[in-house]
């Protein structure tokens, strides 16, 4: 493939659009979250952040690729689509397995995000349940994006420009890995810590006997 030049007008716009949906779950977070700790202020980020992105990234691209397809529609975020459609081609023609995946990833993770939005605010005993099953569907919307095409040689990703492959693939698909293990760290280690809780009060009331 022919390597293309350096950042378009197009990809600057995309990374603008971006930085104003971090900026949105920043105010969000700081608005909602003042009182939690430092740790869940920066989870709470991230769920904001990935909640806007499904709505309002993930949810135009489902609906145009079921009606038609990025490369017939036309707009602002169908623009969007195809910048990123120059590094994985998939995205631009409603590939099957990106769609089904797509569909799952706006409807059940973004309900998922809001509702552990809801519980790290409220403290609810259901906040690590939810935090695992939206880790783990995370990891699986990954897998299932690329190991398809991993598996036949990787002949829709275009790997041959920097921009493409460090920014568009690695970096913005690589969140989605990296933050839901640490979600995942950060669970186990919660729910580790509540059972020696109650491994030492069983000890003490044993002791009372």
């Amino acid at each position: 493939m022919e390597t293309p030049p350096g950042l378009s007008l197009v990809s600057v716009l995309s990374l603008l659009g971006c930085s104003l949906q971090v900026l949105a779950a920043a105010l969000l977070t700081h608005r909602y979250g003042g009182r939690s700790s430092p740790t869940d202020r920066w989870i709470l980020l991230w769920l904001f952040y990935d909640v806007i992105v499904h709505l309002t990234l993930e949810g135009p691209f489902v609906y145009m690729s079921l009606v038609g397809t990025v490369e017939e529609s036309e707009g602002p975020l169908a623009e969007l689509w195809k910048e990123y459609g120059k590094a994985d081609t998939r995205w631009l023609v409603s590939d099957p397995t990106i769609v089904s995946v797509e569909i799952l990833t706006v409807v059940l993770d973004s309900l998922l995000g809001v509702l552990l939005i809801h519980a790290v605010l409220r403290d609810k005993y259901y906040r690590h349940f939810l935090q695992v099953t939206l880790s783990v569907c995370e990891l699986y919307g990954g897998w299932m994006t690329f190991c398809p095409d991993w598996l036949l040689g990787s002949p829709h990703l275009n790997t041959s420009n920097p921009l493409y492959l460090w920014l568009y693939l690695v970096f913005f698909n690589g969140l989605w890995v990296l933050v839901p293990i640490l979600l995942l760290v950060q669970s186990w280690l919660r729910l580790k810590g509540l059972h020696a809780v109650r491994e030492d009060a069983t000890r003490a009331d044993k002791k009372k006997l």
